[in-house]
């Protein structure tokens, strides 16, 4: 069902074309009071290990919802990679979350293909509507080191816009561990 008003998105905007909404449509990290805690998955990687959001827990996450037939997304692919590759020292990962129909059999030769450095893992319906009935493509999420949604992007943003969100949300002060344990929620997908 997802999959189908994705496609119909996609079809709109090859007909009425594509355009960047960043100059309409601006997201911005989140006061820290107002972030909710990013959805727990389990899904499997292009190895077939488990990846659940919790594992990231104490990172900043860059979360894409993406599919390969996806212009935009296309065009993000390469800043993501550059985005790995330049913070993946500072507690900083991107993880992609396909949601091709075909999965591994349109995803792996992609990835092989583009030479994609970050993990990438097959969505479900069940994921996309976690996170808020994920509609568009791309969509992307950041998360902050406590686990937690500081910023939403849909559609095709600038990549100054991303960088900004990293960059604010890693220099934001570390998290105090201690005094109070939390149990996460973990929703597993078929």
């Amino acid at each position: 069902m997802i999959f189908r008003s994705i496609a119909a998105a996609v079809l709109l905007c090859a007909v009425s074309g594509c355009q960047n909404h960043s100059a309409t449509v601006k997201a911005a990290v989140k006061a820290e009071k107002e972030r909710k805690p990013a959805p727990d998955f389990a899904l499997k990687d292009v190895t077939g290990k488990t990846v659940k959001m919790s594992d990231y827990r104490g990172k900043v996450v860059l979360l894409n919802f993406w599919a390969t037939w996806c212009g935009p997304c296309k065009i993000e692919i390469p800043w993501f990679m550059d985005f790995e590759q330049t913070y993946k020292d500072k507690n900083f990962a991107v993880l992609g979350i396909s949601l091709d129909e075909d999965g591994w059999d349109a995803v792996k030769p992609y990835i092989e293909q583009k030479k994609i450095n970050y993990r990438v893992v097959i969505g479900t319906e069940q994921v996309a509507e976690l996170y808020g009935s994920v509609d568009s493509l791309p969509t992307t999420f950041m998360i902050d080191r406590e686990g937690r949604v500081a910023a939403v992007h849909i559609g095709l943003v600038n990549k100054s816009d991303y960088q900004h969100d990293i960059q604010e949300l890693l220099l934001a002060p570390q998290p105090e561990r201690g005094g109070i344990a939390v149990e996460s929620v973990l929703f597993r997908t078929k």
